[in-house]
């Protein structure tokens, strides 16, 4: 016992004496850990985070789109597609779109050649779609049934495009569609499942074909969409997906396309899986780099102490004594280094929950098996300067000291 408890004195002697040396020691493991942690870590977050956004959001939206088999390049459905996909028993609720072309928008005269180049979505859209998509107004209304009877020239804009057009919740404003004024009724929400919508111009129906639509879209003088946003009874999405393309169609050749607007989310979380699986590889390699360096610095320690270790095996210091001794400044390199690496690790995931307004997720096995890895590292690089200060006779230290 005492034996072992002078041997630790020693080795924890041996470390502090030399700071700087010590210090670089600890490079390998604390970068290593701190980056095998943050990425677990902060990828977790990120799950948990799009786990609570699907809860809240549901993932039986579903969107159906006309194929080119429906009018080539700028396909439409049928005129009645809302209806259709409403025959559907597990449809809870159906809105209708349509995605419109070449519509500059700006939000005013003067700026319009700026706005030129940069695409806006314009659609037009039913008095559905923020129940459908499940989704707030954070400033006036959305498009309503006076706006389609009485072919009103009104607006609702995304929240990204309010921020862009520095339009201000509560603000009487306007904007310019292909020169023609439209007065901003109302801010949408974020639209996680469909965020191209943030940015975008909703019209209505009535609205639109009077002045952007040519008679191709529509069909007695009804507006052609070409999507539907789908509810459907929850758990039965893929059946409501498969059905929603014979009921619109009819069964003829047309082909309607499905889509689960929750995949977008999971691919999502897919990638973040692979950003993961680099980053950890990453912290493999850098802890590995740095049993590497462990493994010189300890070497050339072991010619520098030649002289310590030859007066210690001429007062009887057995050769497991002095490798023990090594052995034990790599366990205590690896651990230090690991606990270290962690507690970076662990304040990189919380400045990165932070910032991203994710909930901080830490998988409680990270810590010891962090601190374990850099230990068991530092171990395996610290066995061949124990062998060879093991090996040194008194009279070979003369000759390095």
């Amino acid at each position: 016992m005492n034996r072992m408890r002078d041997l630790i004195s020693v080795a924890v002697a041996g470390l502090f004496a030399r700071k700087m040396r010590t210090a670089l020691l600890l490079l390998g493991p604390v970068i290593g850990v701190a980056a095998i942690v943050a990425a677990v870590g902060l990828t977790d977050s990120a799950k948990g985070d799009l786990k609570r956004k699907v809860d809240e959001l549901g993932t039986n939206l579903i969107e159906a789109s006309a194929a080119s088999s429906f009018g080539g390049e700028d396909a439409k459905l049928p005129k009645d597609a809302a209806e259709r996909a409403l025959t559907v028993t597990t449809a809870e609720s159906v809105s209708s779109v349509l995605e419109m072309q070449n519509i500059i928008v700006s939000p005013y005269e003067e700026a319009t050649k700026n706005f030129e180049t940069v695409p806006v979505p314009v659609l037009a859209a039913d008095t559905a779609l923020p129940n459908v998509l499940e989704v707030d107004m954070i400033a006036g209304r959305w498009l309503n049934e006076f706006d389609e009877g009485a072919r009103s020239r009104s607006a609702v804009i995304g929240i990204g495009l309010a921020r862009e057009f520095n339009v201000l919740p509560g603000e009487i404003r306007s904007l310019l569609l292909n020169g023609l004024e439209y007065s901003v009724v109302g801010i949408m929400d974020n639209v996680e499942l469909e965020p191209g919508f943030d940015t975008a111009v909703f019209v209505s129906y009535a609205a639109a074909s009077d002045d952007f639509l040519d008679d191709a879209a529509i069909e007695d003088d009804v507006v052609l969409p070409n999507k539907l946003y789908v509810r459907s009874v929850e758990g039965r999405e893929d059946d409501t997906a498969e059905a929603l393309k014979v009921a619109i169609n009819l069964g003829g050749p047309d082909e309607v396309q499905t889509e689960l607007k929750s995949e977008a989310l999971e691919l999502a979380a897919q990638s973040d899986r692979q950003l993961q699986l680099i980053v950890v590889s990453m912290g493999l390699l850098a802890i590995i780099v740095g049993g590497i360096g462990i493994a010189n610095v300890m070497s050339i320690s072991v010619i520098q102490r030649s002289g310590e270790i030859g007066i210690r095996r001429a007062l009887g210091h057995t050769r497991s004594t002095i490798a023990g001794q090594f052995i034990l400044e790599a366990i205590a390199v690896g651990f230090l280094g690991g606990l270290l690496g962690v507690a970076v690790g662990v304040a990189a995931i919380g400045v990165g929950v932070w910032f991203a307004g994710w909930v901080f997720t830490l998988q409680p096995m990270l810590v010891p098996l962090g601190v374990l890895l850099a230990m068991v590292i530092s171990v395996v690089a610290g066995l061949y300067p124990a062998a060879r200060a093991a090996r040194l006779e008194p009279l070979e230290t003369l000759r390095l000291g």
